[in-house]
């Protein structure tokens, strides 16, 4: 399924997750190619000059896609994007689900995480925020969906598995 930019609140948070996406491979342009224009956008100047931190950000990045492909093969047949409500899809609560009941949306919110550390700059800053409230949105609506579809069985997987990370008993 892919993620329609109608007037609902999903619409809406795929439009932001689009104007995101297309930021950051915007910013990384700049970054690679714009020379003075990417001072347009507000470096940091104490976390540009410090290599440590870029290496840590390149790992953390690369840590995260990681696990956002584990959790997304650990899905099988319930991956989608966005909600469908014509379908009802397996609950999954083994593997990374077992200790986040959201663990490719953490993992997304990591590697901006590790984005920013690599460009340390306002903007890459300002998505990252956007970005864990999209994200935010997003989540509350699957989870209404979610009690609605799975009742039961959802409800009783959110009261042992935190929606970030960890396990509630």
């Amino acid at each position: 399924m892919k993620l329609k930019n109608d007037d609902t609140a999903q619409g809406f948070n795929a439009m932001v997750f689009s104007a995101i996406v297309y930021s950051i491979l915007g910013m990384t342009f700049l970054y690679a190619f714009g020379g003075k224009y990417y001072d347009y956008l507000v470096p940091v100047p104490y976390l540009e000059e410090n290599s440590t931190l870029k290496i840590a950000g390149f790992v953390i990045s690369l840590l995260a896609m990681i696990w956002i492909f584990i959790a997304q093969m650990q899905m099988r047949q319930s991956w989608r994007i966005g909600i469908d409500y014509s379908e009802k899809n397996e609950l999954i609560t083994q593997g990374l689900f077992s200790v986040s009941r959201n663990p490719i949306f953490l993992g997304i919110l990591i590697s901006y995480l590790g984005f920013f550390l690599l460009m340390p700059n306002m903007l890459s800053f300002g998505l990252g925020l956007v970005s864990f409230v999209s994200i935010s949105i997003q989540i509350r609506l699957e989870e209404s969906y979610l009690s609605k579809n799975n009742s039961r069985e959802y409800l009783d997987y959110k009261e042992m598995v935190n929606r970030w990370f960890g396990r509630s008993n």
